[in-house]
Parts: structure tokens; sequence; C-alpha cells
């Protein structure tokens, strides 16, 4: 069974941006599996931002912004693959 990695706290529908906060460090490159009960799609994180600045990883408990192909729902929880 997949241990969560973070869990989305919210969706900026217009932008594709999700904000995620991570039990674990992550960094842009890694790939992510998105679910959630209307949510399952795997992708790579290409874009992290945080205060609205690009950064090249997240640290553990940090809430940040990812860019996401598909909509997601607060709530999903986000797996590494």
């Amino acid at each position: 069974m997949e241990k969560p990695i973070g869990e989305i706290t919210h969706y900026y529908g217009h932008l594709g941006v999700a904000i995620a906060k991570f039990n674990q460090a992550v960094k842009i490159g890694e790939t992510v599996h998105l679910k959630g009960a209307h949510t399952d799609f795997t992708q790579t994180i290409e874009s992290i931002q945080y205060d609205h600045k690009d950064i090249e990883s997240a640290k553990k408990g940090q809430e940040v912004g990812i860019k996401v192909g598909e909509k997601v729902r607060e709530g999903d929880k986000i797996y590494a693959v």
C-alpha cells in the first residue's frame, strides 16, 4: 500500500495550481501520484512556488503551490512514485 507524502489543501482551477502540504521534502523532477475520490493521475513536478516565488524543492511541512495537469480537490492525497 502506498503511503501518502502530502495532501492537497486548495486548488486554483483558473491557474491549474494546487496548494499542497508535504510531510516530506520533494523537488522539481520527482514523479507523484495524485489520488482522491474523483482524482487519479500521475505527473512529474515541474514547478513549485512558495510565497509566489519559484523554488527548487519543498521542505517537510511546507505548504507550496504546484502546477497540476488535471483538476484536483481538497483532501486528495499525494504519493511518491
